[in-house]
C-alpha cells in the first residue's frame, strides 16, 4: 500500500487519482485510433470522454456516499475528498450511460454504434482505476493464506476492519494477509479489454460490443466478489454489486435477443 505518490508543500498527489487519470487517457487514445477509419476525430472524443468523465464519477461518488450515508453526513467535508478514493463502479457505469445517451442525442449519433466504441475502452479504464485501489488500500479482500496474500500496514482499511473485528491486537503493525482482489480483476479487465477489441474488429451488428462487454463482466464482476473483504451491503446473502451484476447480464441477454432479430449489418468503410 503506497496511497501517496509525492508531496510539494500542502499538496500531495495520491496514485489512486494518477492511475484514474492514466486510466482516461489510455481510454481516450484507444477511442481516437479506432474512431479515425469511422469518422470520429480527436475532438469527437475528447467531447466524449469529458461528459463521461465527469458523469461517471459523480455517479461513482454518489453511490459511494450513499452506501456509508451516516458517515458522510458526519463528515460532509469528506464527500467529495475523491482523491483518498472511494468511488462504485456501477454507479459511474450509471452515470456515464446517461450521459452517452445524451451525448448520442444531442450529436445525432447512433445510440449502439456509439456505445460500441466506448466499451472499448471501458475495461481498459477499469483495469487502470483498480490497480489505483490496489495502492490505495481500498476495495481489499478477505483474509488469505499463501503466496497470495498481501498485508496493508497499521491504520489501513484492511487493517481498521480487521481490528473491529476482533482479529488483531490494537498493537499490529500489519493487518492479516488478504487476497489481492483489486489486481484480480484488473487482470480480468485487460483480458476483456482484448475480447472487446476483438469483438469491435468482428462486429457485424451495432450493439455487439457492448453486448459482449455486458454478458462477460457481470460473471467475473460476481464472482470477485465472493473476495472482496471490505464493508459490501448485502441483501438475501449477496451483495448489492452482485444484484445489479445479475441485471447486467440479464439486460445484455435480453438486448442480445434483439439484436439478433435486427438483419441490417454495419457498413464496413
Amino acid at each position: 500500500m503506497m496511497p501517496d505518490l509525492f508531496s510539494i508543500g500542502p499538496l500531495t498527489v495520491h496514485w489512486y487519482g494518477v492511475m484514474m487519470a492514466l486510466g482516461f487517457m489510455a481510454g481516450l487514445l484507444n477511442w481516437t485510433l479506432l474512431g479515425r477509419p469511422i469518422g470520429r476525430d480527436f475532438k469527437f472524443c475528447s467531447d466524449l470522454l469529458f461528459w463521461i468523465m465527469i458523469a461517471g464519477i459523480v455517479g461513482a461518488r454518489t453511490a459511494y456516499v450513499l452506501s456509508d450515508l451516516s458517515y458522510f453526513l458526519a463528515n460532509p467535508d469528506r464527500i467529495l475528498r475523491i482523491d483518498e478514493g472511494g468511488l462504485v463502479y456501477f454507479g459511474g457505469f450509471l452515470g456515464a450511460w446517461l450521459a452517452l445517451f445524451i451525448f448520442a442525442r444531442v450529436h445525432r449519433a447512433p445510440f449502439y454504434d456509439l456505445a460500441d466504441l466506448v466499451v472499448t475502452s471501458l475495461p481498459l479504464a477499469h483495469a487502470f482505476g483498480r490497480v489505483g485501489c490496489f495502492m490505495n488500500g481500498c476495495c481489499h479482500g478477505t483474509p488469505a493464506g499463501g503466496h497470495v496474500a498481501i498485508s496493508y500496514p497499521a491504520r489501513s482499511l484492511a487493517w481498521h476492519q480487521h481490528l473491529m473485528a476482533s482479529q488483531i491486537p490494537p498493537d499490529a503493525l500489519q493487518s492479516l494477509g488478504v487476497h489481492p482482489v483489486q489486481l484480480y480483476e484488473s487482470t480480468f479487465n485487460i483480458c476483456l479489454f482484448g475480447i472487446v477489441l476483438l469483438a469491435w474488429f468482428r462486429r457485424r451488428r451495432p450493439g455487439m460490443v457492448g453486448i459482449t462487454y455486458l454478458l462477460i463482466y457481470p460473471v467475473g464482476r460476481f464472482l470477485i466478489e465472493f473476495l472482496r473483504g471490505d464493508h459490501r451491503v448485502r441483501w438475501v446473502g449477496l451483495s448489492v454489486a452482485q444484484w445489479v451484476s445479475i441485471a447486467l447480464f440479464t439486460a445484455g441477454c435480453t438486448l442480445w435477443w434483439l439484436v439478433r432479430r435486427t438483419p441490417k449489418p454495419v457498413e464496413t468503410a
